[in-house]
């Protein structure tokens, strides 16, 4: 066969009938299965694979701040019901299940009502025991060591400010923490310190000032559960207090966990206007994007 005839055998014959173009009703019948189609991939993807999460309060300062956005690996820790969106019961118990390792910083469905999504750190594992005196954290009969760091400095924000407005309390701890920075702009100046656990995971915590909680009978953390603490230890409703719904969450159940910290995708300050499309780069923390846990 030549390439004259393999030509004509490819070209389209005189007598073909030309293909009716598609009517606007099937048109519209192919969007709409597309876009249903990458709402169950979207669905599916954020369900068991990344998700999204923003940090609301400064529970986690100083490694967290208001208005940091994170990716949270779903696959880390297996998957519950609390993996699926409204906690949709289709998932029995946990498949696939993982204790986290000490030190991990873990998104979880808080105790005792299990509607909201918190993350803290992760102190104590099943079989440990956990004690505080005077603020420092013993495990398993142990003082976990802590060494001083210089203050930690953080500029009074807007969503610091709208997040102090919504629960009533200031942007900084309290007055005596806060200053006029060299810019001539609020900040709030804390202790900082290094604390770190026996596996050799280290981390910066603040520990601003007393309060009861820095006591805590020994506990020993059941099986099946987490010890959780925020690393801001003066502003964080973790395993310290009981399961009151918002006001702490006692020994979290392994079920309720979600996924592992992975890296922060966004941060800003809350100072970006939607009728200002400027302010929406100037208000990007940008030295905050692409930290890993």
């Amino acid at each position: 066969m030549t390439e004259a005839s393999i030509a004509a055998d490819n070209s389209p014959s005189p007598s073909a009938p030309t293909p009716a173009p598609a009517s606007a009703k099937e048109e519209a019948v192919d969007t709409v299965r597309f876009l249903a189609l990458l709402a169950v991939a979207v669905l599916v993807f954020r369900s068991f694979f990344l998700s999204p999460f923003n940090i609301p309060s400064e529970s986690m300062q100083p490694r967290l701040l208001i208005g940091d956005y994170l990716l949270v690996n779903k696959m880390a820790y297996g998957y519950s019901k609390y993996s699926l969106p409204f906690s949709v019961p289709l998932i029995p118990g946990r498949i696939f299940p993982r204790t986290p390792e000490r030190g991990d910083v873990v998104v979880f469905k808080a105790p005792p009502t299990a509607d909201n999504d918190y993350i803290k750190r992760v102190i104590g594992l099943p079989g440990d025991s956990v004690e505080l005196r005077d603020g420092i954290v013993w495990l398993n009969g142990q003082p976990l060591p802590r060494v001083p760091m210089p203050d930690f400095v953080i500029p009074v924000t807007p969503n610091m400010v709208d997040a102090a407005r919504a629960t009533g309390t200031l942007p900084c701890y309290a007055m005596e923490f806060e200053e006029v920075g060299a810019d001539g702009q609020r900040q709030c100046r804390y202790p900082q310190f290094r604390e770190t656990l026996p596996n050799g995971k280290s981390y910066a915590i603040l520990d601003i000032t007393t309060i009861a909680e820095d006591n805590m009978p020994l506990t020993v953390v059941p099986d099946g559960h987490l010890f959780l603490m925020g690393d801001n230890r003066d502003r964080s409703a973790d395993s310290r207090f009981p399961a009151m719904e918002n006001q702490g969450i006692g020994l979290v159940p392994e079920e309720n966990l979600v996924g592992h910290a992975l890296v922060g995708m966004f941060s800003t300050d809350g100072s970006a206007s939607w009728f200002n499309p400027i302010s929406w780069f100037t208000a990007a923390r940008w030295d905050r994007i692409g930290d890993g846990f």
